[in-house]
């Protein structure tokens, strides 16, 4: 999507709050014993609340109103009533959001209590990596560009990224084009252009970097057992200064 009017941007700006609200009210709500279902119907409840309906069950038909991984979980984990969140346990939430035919995408990891020095340094480095691409998501960047950063910054402190999974564009769909890739990708083309809206999101891995789809037909898990960290922002390119539409007072992105 480009913005092409005022109406697009206020839309834009309003499922940009309310996914980045929804974010932040769920890792606020984590605690151990609760199972990811649990945590998933607090964000259905906000959402209902809002107005707003989960982009992965009206795009996809997705077992859960947002996605919630853990550990070994790279992405796209589905909440479960068994699944329970546990003390040191890397948490990924991943809310994506439609109101009005806008739709917003963001995500953070969290370490839940107590920390350990592996995975804070994993959380640092990936939120530092989104801050590189924010950095970098300029009218006539080069998508690949931003990949090719983000790859190089990840393997100068010793991580590798998800190939499989990076930005796209997003508005009138929860995927739509360009395709922003966290790696160095040749055959991408894609440049950004003003009024674009894509989302941000490095995934940065803590082992060999290869994912797999577990049988649920959804929850990409690590192969090797690692741990893997996302932070996202849906951003509209806008000259020198682009928008982070989902970041919040407060938020953890």
């Amino acid at each position: 999507m480009r913005i092409s009017s005022d109406k697009d941007l206020r839309g834009m700006r309003r499922i940009g709050e309310i996914c980045g609200l929804t974010l932040k009210l769920m890792l606020d709500s984590v605690d151990t014993g609760m199972s990811t279902r649990d945590l998933d119907d607090i964000g259905r409840d906000f959402m209902t609340k809002m107005g707003a309906v989960s982009a992965p069950i009206k795009a996809y038909g997705f077992p859960g109103y947002t996605c919630i991984s853990l550990n070994d979980e790279a992405a796209h984990g589905v909440p479960r009533k068994d699944r329970i969140i546990r003390p040191g346990d890397l948490l990924n939430v991943d809310v994506s959001a439609v109101l009005e035919g806008y739709w917003g995408d963001t995500a953070a990891t969290i370490i839940v209590p107590p920390t350990q020095p592996a995975l804070e340094k994993l959380c640092r480095v990936t939120r530092r990596a989104l801050h590189l691409t924010i950095e970098m998501a300029r009218p006539g960047q080069r998508a690949n560009g931003i990949g090719k950063a983000v790859e190089k910054f990840a393997r100068k402190h010793g991580y590798r990224t998800l190939r499989e999974l990076g930005g796209h564009g997003v508005g009138r769909h929860i995927h739509e084009k360009p395709s922003i890739p966290n790696f160095n990708n040749k055959r991408n083309k894609d440049v950004l252009r003003d009024g674009m809206v894509v989302t941000l999101e490095p995934f940065l891995n803590a082992g060999r970097g290869r994912i797999q789809t577990d049988d649920d037909g959804w929850t990409l898990r690590t192969i090797d057992g690692s741990v893997s960290a996302q932070y996202e922002h849906t951003v509209i390119i806008n000259g020198a200064e682009p928008i982070l539409v989902t970041k919040v007072d407060g938020g953890y992105v």
